[in-house]
């Protein structure tokens, strides 16, 4: 159905091939997961496969790419390929244009000309296989980001494409709901639905997957089933993460006699307007420790973390940073004593280059020596490449590692990081945890959430787990903590 023939394509304001001589074949009613480390092209890949760069890029382009046997550059434009093809890009908030989850879906359903009462049966179901029936009168834009990315999933099936190519579409989801998606797709692939799709989560994908890719440098570095690409050693690492190791056997840090914890959160709890995220929260995490907070998708564990550098204030309750109470400190002043990466790294870019935006927050907070400190945070996350470039050029995963050199650079008492690891392949997922837990070592608090359940096991010393805004679990050293 689709033929990518010998396609090589360059960005705009770039050198550096995205794709070289790529060619690949998806048929119908078949499975091709792509995987590779960020800035491998997998995006890329996606924008080339459905036409968009043919469209709506500018860049050097050569190859051939074709849709059921008719070059791309014949169709009229994207509007004619998506009555083929459908996709769900890496970022779901980009593709949201209205004001509830509803109105998200019925505009695709109304796209295609159905009848009302069509409409209002296909709406229902589909609102029931994407758990998002509960969620259909709110703001797309107030959801989690795993609620995000399966309003973005609703409203591409309902559009009713033959070919589904979906970048990531379930970096952000939680155990269950990637199961969910996975049984979503399963189906379709069985109605003779075929899929193109970039994943880290093998393990979640195997049973669907025909065909895996490995993308490195923009080329084909491995192809074939699964169990064939994954016979190189150094291709699994990549493809199924390995945390052992790295953390060490030391116990968790004791607090000492008198002295404050880093975190304490008393009574907490807060509203979304009329909608409760937090539910009288009590919590404390002690100077030293490395927290890993867990819980399904809208559990309220981004709400709690918002909490904690004032980008969200109580409705009821304080939270204390390091014995000051929250509400009687500006957000500046906070950055002294927290930093966070945002669970999508493109909410926190504003500058011309990547050496800029790492430079904002020390200019901030009046730190010297900058170029020392900027070149070594990029080289600690890989990205020491990359400092003259525009952030937004890079990949997701890279703009992911960009966002922890930013908050790192600034050597902040306590890092909180939600979802770290979104984009990034194995060895990049290990890498950065490697980077966290050196910083912990340095004296930093480490707070991370993450639905990565072997991150939680292998990386932290404490896993607090969250549901419906209360924590119901709290796990130290294999026994409750007492916090």
């Amino acid at each position: 159905m689709i033929e990518l023939s010998d396609v090589s394509y360059t960005y705009p304001h770039t050198v550096q091939e995205a794709l070289h001589r790529l060619s690949l074949v998806l048929e119908k009613g078949r499975c091709i997961m792509v995987t590779g480390p960020s800035g491998a092209g997998k995006t890329t890949l996606c924008l080339a496969a459905c036409g968009i760069l043919n469209h709506e890029y500018g860049g050097k382009k050569t190859g051939l790419v074709t849709i059921n046997g008719r070059n791309v550059a014949d169709y009229t434009g994207l509007s004619d390929i998506a009555r083929t093809i459908g996709i769900v890009f890496d970022d779901a908030e980009a593709q949201m244009i209205f004001t509830t989850v509803e109105e998200e879906i019925l505009s695709a359903l109304e796209y295609r000309g159905l009848s009302p009462d069509e409409i209002e049966r296909r709406l229902a179901e589909i609102m029931e296989v994407t758990f998002l029936s509960a969620l259909k009168d709110r703001s797309p834009h107030n959801l989690s980001g795993g609620q995000k990315q399966r309003v973005a999933l609703a409203a591409t099936l309902a559009l009713g494409n033959d070919v589904l190519i979906l970048d990531e579409p379930t970096s952000e989801l939680d155990e269950h709901a990637t199961r969910r998606i996975v049984k979503i797709l399963s189906n379709l692939k069985r109605e003779g639905k075929t899929l193109l799709i970039v994943e880290h989560k093998f393990d979640y994908f195997k049973e669907i997957v025909d065909t895996l890719v490995v993308l490195d440098h923009g080329s084909i570095s491995a192809i074939g089933p699964a169990d064939d690409v994954l016979k190189d050693a150094r291709i699994r690492n990549m493809v199924i993460p390995d945390f052992s190791g790295i953390k060490d056997n030391a116990a968790a840090p004791v607090q000492q006699s008198g002295a404050l914890p880093a975190i304490t959160v008393r009574n907490l709890s807060y509203s979304y307007g009329d909608v409760p995220a937090l539910h009288d929260l009590r919590l404390s995490i002690n100077a030293g420790e490395f927290v890993a907070i867990v819980g399904e998708n809208g559990s309220g564990k981004t709400t709690l973390v918002r909490q904690f550098n004032r980008l969200l204030t109580p409705t009821a309750g304080d939270v204390i940073i390091n014995g000051r109470n929250t509400r009687d400190c500006t957000i500046t002043e906070l950055a002294h004593d927290v930093g966070l990466v945002f669970q999508n790294p493109d909410h926190m870019f504003f500058a011309d280059t990547v050496r800029d935006e790492i430079a904002f927050g020390l200019d901030n907070l009046g730190l010297g020596n900058q170029e020392v400190i900027i070149d070594a945070a990029l080289e600690e996350v890989g990205l020491l490449h990359t400092k003259t470039l525009y952030p937004r050029w890079l990949s997701r995963g890279e703009r992911q590692r960009l966002a922890i050199a930013c908050v790192v650079a600034m050597q902040p008492k306590i890092i909180v990081l939600d979802e770290p690891t979104t984009g990034l392949d194995g060895e990049e997922a290990r890498l950065v945890m490697g980077i966290l837990r050196k910083h912990q070592k340095k004296g930093h608090t480490v707070v991370v959430i993450t639905h990565n359940r072997d991150i939680a096991r292998y990386c932290a010393d404490r896993i607090i787990t969250m549901d419906q805004g209360r924590v119901i679990a709290d796990i130290q050293g294999g026994e409750k903590a007492n916090g």
